[in-house]
This record gives structure tokens, C-alpha cells and sequence, in this order.
């Protein structure tokens, strides 16, 4: 299995989608979720499963716990009751809160990016076609201008 994810991470960084920061960005910011919100189960159960009150006591909850906390959901049915698991759940918070920014941040980027592209096409089309218009109303009044023309010198010949 490490060779096929060796190989997979290989092409993936090679390839023009991975060159795009956001797209880095928001795979980043989600791996750093996926490991502080299991750090932070395996750090915190030490601290509360003996603890006297302690809701978190099995790593099941722990995780679940990490869960809301890092999400900000915090229904409130688990919370830490020692000293140090609650430094455990202001780090949980703070990197969860930042991770999923970043990943929000980097999503936002993307849509933001990819309708300025288009109304970068959209402008150039517009402008394309403003160009090929005044071409062909330039032609249309040169036309027009050598017919009058031919009608003035016949006038002119007869009179």
C-alpha cells in the first residue's frame, strides 16, 4: 500500500491541478484536520477517562468529541473536566477553527478564480465581436460612400 500512495502522491504533484495554491491549500488544511482531530482524541482520553465526571472515556468518544469541538458544534454533551484536557480542547478549537478556514479560504478562491476567468472570456468574446462589428459596419459605410459616390459623378456627368 505505500507504494501505490508513493506512486499516487507523485503524479499528483506533478500535475497542473496540484500547481494550483488553492488546491494545495485546502488539501493541506484538511490533512491537518484529519491529524488534530485524531491527536487530539489520543491526547485527551489519557487526561479525562478517570477523571471524576469526565463524559470523555473511550476513544470513540474522544473522537466525536474532537469532532464537534474542532467544528465549533459543541452540542455540549462531552467537554473536558481537567485542567489539561481543557488546554487540549483550546487547541483542538484553534487549529480546527484555522483548518477550516483555510479550506473554506481556498474553496472561495477557487469559485472566485474560475468566475474571473470566465468574465475574462466573456470580455474578450465581447470585445471580439464589438471588433467584428465595427469592421463590418466600417465596410458597410465604404459601400455605401463609393455608391454615393458613383451617383454623385453620374449627376454631375449630366449636369
Amino acid at each position: 500500500m505505500p507504494a501505490f500512495l508513493t506512486l499516487v502522491w507523485a503524479r499528483l504533484r506533478g500535475s497542473r491541478w496540484w500547481q494550483r495554491t488553492h488546491v494545495r491549500a485546502a488539501v493541506a488544511g484538511l490533512v491537518v484536520s484529519a491529524v488534530v482531530l485524531l491527536a487530539g482524541s489520543a491526547a485527551i482520553l489519557p487526561l479525562e477517562e478517570n477523571a471524576p465526571g469526565a463524559t470523555i472515556t473511550s476513544y470513540p468518544r474522544a473522537l466525536w468529541w474532537s469532532v464537534e469541538t474542532a467544528t465549533t458544534v459543541g452540542y455540549g454533551d462531552m467537554y473536558p473536566v481537567t485542567a489539561g484536557g481543557r488546554v487540549i480542547a483550546a487547541v483542538v478549537m484553534i487549529v480546527g477553527i484555522t483548518t477550516f478556514s483555510v479550506v473554506t479560504a481556498a474553496l472561495a478562491t477557487w469559485f472566485v478564480g474560475r468566475a474571473s476567468r470566465d468574465l475574462r472570456e466573456l470580455g474578450a468574446t465581447v470585445r471580439r465581436f464589438e471588433q467584428e462589428r465595427a469592421r463590418s459596419l466600417t465596410a458597410e459605410m465604404r459601400s455605401v460612400h463609393q455608391r454615393f459616390d458613383r451617383l454623385e459623378q453620374r449627376l454631375d456627368d449630366r449636369g
